[in-house]
């Protein structure tokens, strides 16, 4: 299953290094961030929960962003 998020990030590097974070959260097959579009694509392994992802997402994406948000 693949969604697609609506974010703020501060900067290109900083979206960079959310995307490698991000990637590496169990659960997620794939992950994408457009730092131009604020915009970010996941994409989920199968049976994982969604929402369970995406608050450890979060979690990551804060220490490296105190600012980063999905709006």
């Amino acid at each position: 299953m693949k969604k697609s998020f609506k974010i703020e990030v501060d900067c290109a590097n900083c979206a960079n290094l959310v995307e490698e974070a991000a990637k590496k959260v169990e659960g997620v097959k794939d992950a994408n961030i457009s730092f131009m579009t604020q915009k970010m694509k996941v994409e989920f392994e199968e049976g994982a929960d969604p929402e369970t992802v995406m608050a450890e997402i979060i979690k990551k994406a804060k220490k490296i962003e105190p600012d980063f948000e999905i709006l």
